[in-house]
């Protein structure tokens, strides 16, 4: 049986957008995201993390200080009633790597989450605050596609949304 997922970008998402977040003490929750994670969850959808990571490539941070961090929030979460299933990262910079498939826009981070869930994309949900987060889920096939943004007027996405607290 195949499963549902809502996919969660990360910085801007989950957490306040600061840049290179890396440090646990720096880490602040989205407004809403709690009550949309917990919302979803109830309707049987595996909650998902899709994130670029630069800031490893750059040399900002570890893969130790991200892994640090990810297991912290996991945690925190449970704490709060809710299971991330996974938090998948892209670790590369194109300037610095080359090009890859696991940094959005490439879908590469869905096609790894689909495999390894047996996801039903169709049926899966993408909450993003970028373009290239909502181009990558589109490329997978994500079915919904919702970009969180003040300013933008134009997207592919299904909906623009200035305020995860649209979603409830």
């Amino acid at each position: 049986m195949s499963h549902k997922a809502l996919f969660l970008d990360r910085d801007g998402v989950v957490n306040v957008e600061k840049n290179y977040l890396h440090k646990i003490e720096d880490f602040e929750l989205m407004d809403g995201i709690v009550e949309v994670c917990r919302a979803y969850q109830e309707q049987g959808y595996l909650i998902i993390i899709v994130t670029n990571q630069s800031g490893i490539s750059r040399g900002y941070y570890t893969e130790d200080d991200f892994d640090c961090l990810s297991e912290w929030m996991v945690e925190h979460f449970h704490e709060l009633g809710i299971t991330i299933t996974h938090i998948y990262h892209c670790p590369h910079h194109e300037s610095i790597d080359g090009l890859c498939e696991c940094r959005k826009p490439e879908p590469g981070m869905f096609i790894q989450a689909q495999k390894e869930y047996d996801l039903d994309m169709s049926s899966s949900v993408m909450i993003g605050d970028n373009e290239r987060d909502i181009e990558a889920s589109l490329k997978a096939g994500v079915g919904i596609n919702i970009l969180l943004s003040t300013d933008a007027v134009m997207s592919n996405a299904n909906r623009i949304i200035p305020s995860l607290r649209e979603l409830f």
